[in-house]
């Protein structure tokens, strides 16, 4: 069965599948699958129905999420981790990751051990537009200091904000840096690096949407995302100059209030750092929506 490389014509297929089923988590969106390209060798085939989506690195080949159709399929699910698993040397690397929690008792029932993979954050837009009430005083004391101290322009992101954009970033990652000294934590923001050019590249195609603060006409903070669902947005990247007091809160505060129409925002997973987990639940999430790994050691 061959693989087909992704590329920017799949989208109405992918979204096709995508829609089929509503979905909660970030992940289940042509977006975010299709800026990995630069780092993964993403590849994709139908198997009785269900879309079925590969990412090959140097450690070897998993499913970044579950077969995709109408109706869940034994078929698909089985004939997909073969094929995964034929493509790699060490079986431990064969998996399907981003298994909703709706889908959880159909893998088991076929042998899958289904472990916690990461959770995603859903707060209520409402609340990061007012920032209102106690359990919220410390971010709005930051957009408020912000806002009294600085004179700023806040416009929508546009595709030649680009270069603007990846400079921040890279400033932003030597900060970073320079408190993490952690392999894991510095490789992560390389690979994120990486993934940004290719969504800045792909803007539009990708239908994205953000906004940028600059500050004497240079851009020290920027914003963007994709609609998941009817209800809710998600927040692919925020960055901000670290310097600046106050801008990371009022940056997304004042995103949400241009998102007008959505009840939620997805913040998406803490990428299993304890800092950025304490972020996201400081903005009280109504909803923690897990995503699960699974493998079957039953197979070869």
């Amino acid at each position: 069965m061959k693989l087909k490389s992704i590329s920017l014509k799949d989208k109405a297929r992918f979204n096709q599948y995508l829609k089929y089923s509503p979905h909660e988590l970030a992940v289940y969106s042509f977006a975010d699958i299709f800026i990995w390209k630069a780092l993964f060798d993403i590849s994709w085939v139908v198997i009785d129905g269900n879309l079925c989506i590969f990412f090959k690195d140097n450690f070897g080949t998993f499913l970044y999420l579950p077969p995709l159709g109408k109706k869940f399929s034994p078929e698909a699910v089985l004939n997909s981790y073969d094929i995964a698993a034929g493509l790699n040397k060490n079986p431990e690397v064969t998996r399907i990751e981003n298994i909703e929690d709706k889908e959880i008792a159909s893998y088991r029932k076929l042998g899958f051990k289904c472990p916690l993979k990461s959770q995603d954050y859903l707060c209520l837009r409402k609340d990061l537009v007012d920032l209102s009430g106690n359990k919220l005083k410390s971010q709005r004391w930051a957009r408020n200091y912000f806002l009294n101290h600085y004179e700023f322009e806040f416009s929508t992101l546009l595709a030649k904000d680009k270069q603007g954009c990846l400079d921040l970033y890279d400033s932003w990652m030597g900060m970073r840096k320079t408190g993490n000294p952690g392999h894991i934590y510095q490789g992560m923001m390389e690979d994120s690096r990486i993934a940004l050019q290719t969504a800045l590249a792909n803007y539009r195609a990708l239908n994205l949407k953000g906004g940028v603060v600059r500050i004497n006409k240079k851009i020290c903070g920027f914003t963007f995302g994709y609609e998941l669902n009817k209800d809710a947005f998600c927040i692919l990247y925020e960055v901000t100059d670290l310097s600046v007091k106050g801008l990371a809160q009022f940056i997304f505060s004042r995103n949400c209030a241009e998102l007008k129409g959505y009840k939620y925002i997805n913040v998406m997973d803490d990428s299993g750092l304890e800092n950025l987990k304490k972020v996201k639940l400081a903005y009280k999430p109504v909803k923690l929506i897990p995503a699960y790994i699974a493998k079957n050691e039953q197979r070869p």
